[in-house]
């Protein structure tokens, strides 16, 4: 199994941006597809993007095209996802996942969680 270790959350003002970090051990985290998700108090966790094993590919949700990125360093066993023109209702905690299989957007379709990095986007 692989164990994930989120960081990088905090506290940024709107417009502002941010990188969160996954850090991965037990397993080369080149064998996963790897997505981020996030959840806001009150709603339910959803996805925010993957990237595919080799970091050539990238899916994102459609509200956050065009503001996020997600890259990963297969050999520094680490997931980024970067956050440009952060809004308030970014505001959430952001979770890494793990994939064995071939990733997708529900949170079914990953098998490993880290414990989640809050960021705080304030007005």
């Amino acid at each position: 199994q692989v164990q994930l270790v989120e960081s990088g959350g905090g506290l940024v003002q709107a417009g502002g941006s941010l990188r969160v970090s996954c850090a991965a051990s037990g397993r080369t985290l080149s064998s996963y597809v790897m997505g981020w998700f996030r959840q806001a108090p009150g709603k339910e966790r959803e996805f925010v993007g993957c990237i595919i094993r080799s970091g050539d590919v990238t899916y994102y949700a459609d509200f956050v095209k065009g503001r996020f990125t997600i890259s990963r360093d297969n050999a520094k066993n680490t997931v980024y996802l970067q956050m440009n023109s952060l809004k308030p209702e970014d505001t959430a905690v952001y979770y890494c996942a793990a994939s064995t299989l071939h990733g997708g957007s529900l949170v079914r379709d990953y098998d490993y969680w880290g414990q989640g990095t809050q960021v705080t986007v304030s007005s």
